[in-house]
C-alpha cells in the first residue's frame, strides 16, 4: 500500500491503497460516500459515475491511483439539502426516480452533458445516456428531467 492523493469534491485526502483499489471502493470504503454505486463492477451500467475534471467516468473500473490530483466530483459534490444542484432538483421536479439506484449515474451524466452541451436534443439526452441502465422504467421522467434542467440552466430565476 502506498499513499494516493485524491481530490474528492473539493477536499484532499491522502489514503493507503493498492494500485488495485478501484476509484469506487475508494469513495465508498474509505471516504464514506455513498452517491456512486457499485453496480455491474464492469463499467456497464453507469451506477458508479462521477465526474473526473468534469468528465463523466465510470469509478467501478478507474484504478484510484490513476486519478490522482485530478478533480473527482461525486453526487455529493454537487449540492446538498438546502442547495440542491439544478439538475438534482431538475431530477426532483420530474419524479425521474424510483428505486433510485441508476439516479447517481443519470444526474451525473446529466451534468456533464449540459457542461458541453447547454441545449441538448432528445436523440442528444438518449446517446449521453445509453450506457446507464434503469430497470424501473422512469425512462420518460428522466428525459423530462435532462429537458427542465437544461431549461433551468439557460434561464436562471
Amino acid at each position: 500500500m502506498k499513499p494516493v492523493h485524491l481530490s474528492v469534491n473539493g477536499e484532499s485526502h491522502h489514503l493507503p491503497l493498492t494500485r488495485h483499489t478501484t476509484l469506487l471502493n475508494a469513495l465508498r470504503n474509505d471516504l464514506g460516500l455513498n452517491g456512486p454505486k457499485f453496480g455491474c463492477g464492469l463499467g456497464e451500467c453507469g451506477a458508479c459515475t462521477v465526474l473526473v475534471d468534469g468528465v463523466a467516468a465510470r469509478a467501478c473500473v478507474i484504478p484510484a491511483c490513476e486519478v490522482q490530483d485530478r478533480a473527482i466530483t461525486t453526487l455529493e459534490g454537487l449540492g446538498n439539502a438546502q442547495h440542491l444542484h439544478v439538475v438534482q432538483q431538475a431530477f426532483i421536479d420530474a419524479q425521474a426516480a424510483q428505486c433510485g439506484y441508476c439516479l447517481n449515474g443519470m444526474v451525473m451524466m446529466t451534468v456533464a452533458l449540459l457542461a458541453h452541451t447547454p441545449n441538448p436534443s432528445d436523440h442528444q439526452i438518449r446517446h449521453a445516456l445509453a450506457g446507464n441502465l434503469c430497470r424501473c422504467g422512469a425512462h420518460l421522467e428522466i428525459m423530462d428531467a435532462v429537458r427542465r434542467a437544461a431549461s433551468l440552466m439557460a434561464n436562471p430565476a
